[in-house]
This record gives structure tokens, sequence and C-alpha cells, in this order.
């Protein structure tokens, strides 16, 4: 593909993205559609970000469906491809606006129970999964192949994983988006995308960068769960679709090591009656210990980049040469 081509649509996209934000942030200052922050986060978080404008995450999935119908004009792409690649995403982040409608039609910082959301998740991804499945998609890892029940297992729970992992890390400002960011460049550079494939993966890593522009501390707007689910749902579409779905776990290390802090400690709690962390996910354990923000932002993006490198090289070295 003609590389100038995926630069301007990665480049039309950032823009179309921030401008759409920037109309998205004054909409809801207008129907004062903030987010309810939650009251056992850190008490500082109650004061400093109460009034934010959230669900930023619509703009991700008007822009990306946008692309997507441009993709269709220009390129002849086989529905196969098409459909999980834009309607896994897109799937997740309905999951993600059903649940922040209802936090605003309750007036609360909770939507679904938890216990809700997750059955919700699973019905949901289960006929994508099934499509990919019956569609031929089986295979896990650079030519690894597996039976195609164990193949939609994997995937389904790789996909309500990562819906899961993403919304626990979106906590601070810049953190999901950021994260999300550098695991779309890696993917870019590691993956041998398809021509869909590719561009799909520009316009989400635009989105993402474009969605920091409004959400750098302090943020004018938060993504909510449309935002953390579309962009789980789309890192796990991108890694399943290319026949890399067990890359999902180093591409999304440091949303895996917030959402083990989050198990931990409930196990702790439950069965020693103590914690291990001041408060989980770990991020605000850190904050709590007298990081600024910006400084656990910044530092877990570095981690995130690092553990991902770390991992894809391990990787690497146990694969058949």
């Amino acid at each position: 593909m003609n590389n100038y081509f995926v630069l301007l649509i990665g480049i039309s996209a950032f823009f179309v993205s921030l401008l759409l934000q920037r109309l998205w942030i004054s909409y809801c200052v207008r129907k004062s559609m903030s987010q309810r922050m939650k009251e056992y986060g850190p008490s500082h978080h109650l004061t400093l970000k109460a009034g934010t404008p959230s669900m930023g995450g619509v703009v991700f999935i008007l822009t990306f469906l946008f692309f997507a119908l441009i993709f269709c004009f220009v390129e002849s792409f086989d529905l196969k491809t098409l459909l999980p690649l834009v309607g896994i995403p897109c799937t997740a982040g309905l999951i993600g606006f059903l649940d922040d409608f209802l936090k605003h039609k309750k007036n609360s910082s909770e939507g679904f129970s938890s216990l809700g959301k997750f059955f919700l998740q699973v019905f949901l991804s289960m006929p994508w999964v099934y499509f990919l499945v019956v569609s031929g998609n089986t295979q896990i890892l650079y030519g690894i192949e597996v039976w195609g029940s164990v193949a939609g297992f994997l995937f389904l729970f790789l996909l309500v994983g990562s819906m899961n992992a993403v919304n626990i890390t979106d906590g601070l400002d810049g953190l999901a988006a950021g994260c999300c960011a550098i695991s779309f460049v890696g993917m870019l550079f590691l993956f041998n995308f398809s021509r869909l494939e590719l561009l799909v993966c520009v316009v989400g890593l635009a989105i993402s960068v474009s969605f920091l522009w409004h959400n750098a501390h302090p943020a004018k707007v938060f993504m909510g769960d449309t935002g953390s689910h579309f962009l789980g749902g789309l890192l796990a579409s991108l890694c399943i679709c290319s026949g890399n779905a067990m890359m999902l776990i180093p591409f999304a290390f440091i949303m895996g090591i917030e959402t083990v802090s989050v198990i931990l400690q409930l196990w702790s709690i439950h069965l020693r009656g103590k914690k291990i962390f001041r408060m989980s996910p770990i991020h605000h354990h850190f904050e709590l210990i007298g990081w600024k923000e910006t400084q656990v932002v910044t530092r877990f993006w570095l981690s995130h980049a690092v553990g991902m490198s770390v991992l894809i090289w391990g990787i690497g070295q146990i694969l058949p040469k």
C-alpha cells in the first residue's frame, strides 16, 4: 500500500478525532454531562476531577466508523476480514456506552453491576468469536494453530479480559490512552499486517494520540467505559484477526499488571483481612505514597514500553526459528 495514503489516513484521523472531541466537550458542558467520581477512589479525585466531561469514547467510535466507511469506498476488502476488525471494537464500545449511559441516568459512579457487565461482555462477544472460528481463524501465534473450540475459548477470554484491563487502567489522566498508543506503535513495527489491519491500527493510534491532547493532565474530558472498552476491543481484535492472539499479553503488559493488582488486593482482603497495596489498581497505590499524577502516568508509560519489549523478546526466543 502507498505509504503516503497510510500517512494521510493517520493525520486525517488525528485531526478529525481532535475536532470531534472538542465539540463533544462543549456538548457535555452544555448538557452538564460529567463523570461522577468513585467515592472509594483517592479522596483528592473527588474535588480535583469532579465535573469533568466524560464518555469521550463516543468520539472514538464515530471517528473509527467514519474511516471504516472510507476504507470500504477506497478498497474492496473481504467482508470476513472487515466485519470483525470493525465490529469487535464497536461492540465493545457499545457495552461501555450502555454502562456510561446508565451511570448518567442514575447520576452515580456505578452503572451495571460487575457481574452484569461481565455477562453482557461475554454475551455480545460470543457471536464475534464464533464468526472468527467458523471463518477459519484458529491461529494464535506465528503459524501455531489450535482446535476451533480451544481458539474460541481463548479469543473470548482475551477479548473480555482486554476490555476490562483497559477499563481498570483508565484511572489517571492520559494513562490508558498513552499505553494503548504505545501498543499500537509496537504492533505497526512488529506485525506483518494486511492492508486493512494496517489502516485500522493507524486509525486506532491516531485516536489514542489525539485524545491525549484533551486528556493530558489536567484532563478536559475522560474516555469513560465507552472509550476504554473500545480500545480494549481494538487491541484484542488486531491481535486475534492478524493471527497473533497471544501477542495481546505483551501488548497489554501494564494493563495486565493493573488487573493483577486488583485481583491480588481482593484476594488478600478476603482471605487474609489485609491489603497488599494502599489502594488498587496499583496506579492509585503510587499516588497515595506521594507520586504526582503526572509522574505515575509517565513512569507507567515507560514501564509499559519496557515490559512490552521484554516480553516480545522473550516470546521471540522460545518460538521455533
